[in-house]
């Protein structure tokens, strides 16, 4: 399916590294299906012919030298102006032919983001079951921590507005970048969507470049950092509840003995106690007070969101 949109300026972002082999057919891929696209390739300090290979495809070429998706998607975001884009990783795991409905579906219904939900063609061979079981339990916690989510968070594939790109403050350096815009998207309530599409095998000769307990844990301590800067009150007001709770236990049996004899026969615990709901006090105390500055952030990048022209949105 093909759809010219025209009027509409659409740029496909792919950050690669080490892509040889695979980044010329995802060019010539979205060529076809996203004709009137501009295709914007940055190459991350690749050792191989990843640049060569993508600008014989017909690519806009560009160089990010500091290594890190989260950096390339930095450089990408600051650099390219466009009404729609699309981001896709190098690797040819990800199906071009969805491209058009992840765009359709982001300006008909005027949304700022579209997730591509894989699903895979062959679960054993392109999405390993570690993967899978990762990206369930990460996105389940950002479900958790954030409310309504996605399916998909840890996806590479996604549309975007204008409105989006542009006011989306990129902290990552690495694959937790799209942990951060799920996260951002989620927290600021703008609109999205998931549709499904397909996920295929790597290209015969390519490498992932995933590490998956490295990365998982990246990105885990990426999602409980964003936690702490957005939910301030409720990830202070359950370290306050563990800390009263355990200081509680501990006190009890100090309690008792105390009731029935006067004495405090185990000093120490009984210090412990006090310290434990000192530090419970005082985190609750900071989650307040860090609740209203996480406010203030919040409305500050409302604004810088409503500043920017929606138009092609609608």
């Amino acid at each position: 399916m093909t759809d010219n949109f025209h009027g509409i300026r659409i740029a496909v972002l792919v950050p690669c590294f080490n892509e040889e082999g695979a980044v010329g057919k995802v060019v010539r891929d979205f060529r076809q299906h996203l004709p009137t696209a501009s295709i914007y390739v940055y190459d991350n300090a690749s050792t191989d012919g990843t640049a060569a290979e993508a600008r014989e495809a017909g690519a806009i070429v560009r160089t990010e030298s500091t290594r890190g998706k989260g950096n390339v998607v930095r450089r990408m975001f600051t650099d390219v102006d466009a009404d729609c884009y699309v981001m896709i990783d190098g690797d040819d795991t990800y199906d071009p032919s969805s491209a058009p409905r992840l765009v359709r579906r982001l300006l008909d219904s005027g949304l700022d983001m579209v997730v591509a939900c894989r699903v895979s063609d062959d679960q054993d061979a392109s999405y390993r079951p570690g993967h899978v079981w990762g990206n369930r339990m990460l996105t389940g916690l950002a479900n958790f921590f954030f409310g309504r989510g996605f399916t998909d968070m840890l996806s590479g594939y996604r549309a975007f507005s204008h409105r989006f790109v542009k006011s989306f403050p990129v902290l990552g350096t690495g694959f937790e970048i799209e942990t951060e815009m799920t996260i951002h998207a989620l927290s600021m309530s703008m609109p999205s969507a998931e549709i499904q599409t397909p996920f295929h095998e790597r290209a015969t000769g390519t490498e992932s470049k995933l590490r998956t307990y490295r990365d998982g844990f990246r990105i885990l301590g990426t999602m409980l950092r964003l936690f702490k800067d957005y939910r301030p009150m409720q990830f202070f007001g359950i370290s306050s509840f563990i800390l009263m709770l355990v200081a509680v236990i501990l006190f009890i049996p100090i309690g008792i003995e105390f009731s029935r004899t006067g004495l405090v026969p185990r000093f120490p615990t009984a210090i412990l106690c006090t310290g434990l709901a000192l530090s419970s006090l005082l985190a609750l105390t900071c989650g307040f007070i860090l609740d209203s500055v996480a406010r203030e952030r919040l409305e500050a990048k409302r604004l810088a969101y409503l500043a920017i022209s929606g138009e092609a949105n609608r």
